[in-house]
């Protein structure tokens, strides 16, 4: 039996390679699926079988490529009512995948419709060897039963039912593979490691540990960290089936004319995806800025008005076509050019450019208590909350879409998250929405610490 990982950092999604005998499953497939077709042609097996655990919300699943390029067949919980052609499953479902068997248990909790697949290799015995349970058990964590307005404290008990009843009725030797780890907002407070055991979980994991049903579900009904706007989008594309990547539009480069004439439209946003330093010194104007670097498809989900093109500006071409894949993750589907040349192209044909200045710790600390801005923390409300320079005005990077109008438009900004990168965001926002005199605390709060200004 052969279990390989695949990890994508930022949305920190784990799906999963498991086949025997020249053949095998994937479990919750990414969107770009070539790294599933080298995996299985490096290792002989033919891909059969396509498993999903449940209407993922904070990204687009690649089941429906995956199947199309395999001929294998998805299956996919009964209780999601899935569109698309399908093996439904549900408890005491079982299939077998070469030596491998697969039974099913539902376990809805974090969305209505979970399931997860225990694996038993049949070629060593008759034990279950490893559980994929999705997003109701992580490494450290459980899942969050808040995506579905009015329904958190029924998923919540549903979750402890599932936990307990089902889950935690399996041997501890019993290997756990998520469907994410840390820095995913599909849970609270996720470990880092990739893998765990039913054991170890059962002897660690604090929300596993409550043991009183309602306050299980009181724990997990409150102080759960925002939830992305594309959550209920991708929900709803995976249980359609997404659109099949082929289908959709290759990006093209675009003279700075055309490019200028397409943004003028109105039915497009400009994106840059430089860094946040090469932001500042220059980009066109009314962009949105999301860094590559940072966590690019969630935020990119989260602000783009997913009803509107997508125009990129790129250092290069192959950056251009990495920003595609993100959005693409987060069903975005309709990013159809990037600028030719980038920003230089752009200042070199004549056409204005705006700025956001990138302060050093020392000038930011210089224009804080001098009196000189306003300091705008945009970080989450609970990083706020353990750390925060005294004065500063709390407002998340994605409500600054809706709540810049508690700000003054006449007194000068200075933007500040942990690094920069959600800063620079919140500048970009800033800027569109008519402020005038913003500006990005480069290196965040953390080079403010460093520089001993805490």
């Amino acid at each position: 039996m052969v279990i390989q990982q695949f990890f994508i950092p930022g949305i920190a999604h784990s799906s999963y390679l498991v086949g025997a005998a020249g053949t095998c499953a994937v479990v919750d497939p990414a969107r770009d699926v070539d790294r599933y077709l080298d995996a299985a042609a490096d290792l002989g097996f033919a891909i059969t079988h396509v498993l999903e655990t449940h209407l993922h919300a904070d990204f687009v699943s690649g089941h429906m490529d995956l199947a199309e390029k395999t001929g294998a067949r998805i299956y996919a919980p009964e209780s999601g009512s899935c569109a698309f052609p399908h093996e439904p499953v549900a408890d005491g479902t079982e299939f077998s995948v070469g030596d491998i068997r697969f039974d099913v248990l539902d376990t809805p909790g974090h969305t209505p419709d979970g399931v997860t697949y225990v694996a038993t290799d049949l070629s060593r015995g008759d034990d279950p060897v490893a559980v994929f349970p999705g997003d109701t058990l992580f490494v450290g964590d459980v899942g969050r039963p808040d995506l579905f307005p009015g329904q958190a404290r029924d998923l919540a008990g549903r979750l402890y039912d599932s936990l307990h009843e089902k889950i935690l009725a399996l041997p501890d030797h019993c290997m756990v593979f998520p469907a994410h780890g840390a820095g995913s907002l599909c849970g609270r407070a996720m470990g880092s490691m990739r893998s765990t055991t039913i054991g170890y979980e059962r002897r660690y994991n604090a929300a596993l540990k409550i043991a009183d049903r309602e306050e299980f579900i009181s724990s997990l009904t409150t102080g759960m960290p925002p939830a992305p706007d594309h959550f209920s989008r991708c929900s709803e594309i995976n249980r359609r089936g997404p659109p099949l990547v082929r289908t959709l539009p290759a990006i093209r480069p675009m003279k700075p004319a055309e490019f200028r004439d397409r943004a003028g439209k109105g039915d497009a946003v400009v994106l840059s995806v430089n860094d946040y330093a090469a932001f500042g010194g220059q980009h066109v104007p009314g962009s949105y800025h999301i860094d590559l670097a940072g966590n690019f498809s969630t935020f990119a989900g989260w602000v783009l008005p997913p009803e509107r093109e997508v125009l990129l500006v790129a250092g290069t071409q192959a950056e251009a076509e990495a920003a595609v894949v993100m959005l693409r993750r987060v069903g975005l589907d309709r990013t159809v050019g990037y600028l030719d040349g980038g920003v230089h192209a752009w200042v070199t044909a004549g056409y204005p450019a705006a700025h956001v200045p990138q302060l050093s710790p020392a000038e930011t600390h210089a224009m804080i208590t001098g009196g000189r801005a306003v300091l705008v923390d945009v970080r989450a409300p609970e990083e706020y909350e353990e750390d925060h320079v005294e004065g500063a005005v709390n407002i998340m990077v994605t409500d600054l879409r809706e709540r810049s109008a508690a700000l003054d438009p006449a007194r000068p900004l200075v933007v500040m998250c942990r690094t920069g990168h959600r800063s620079s965001l919140g500048c970009s926002i800033l800027k569109q929405k008519g402020f005038v005199e913003v500006s990005n605390a480069a290196g965040g709060i953390t080079g403010y610490r460093a520089a001993g200004y805490a």
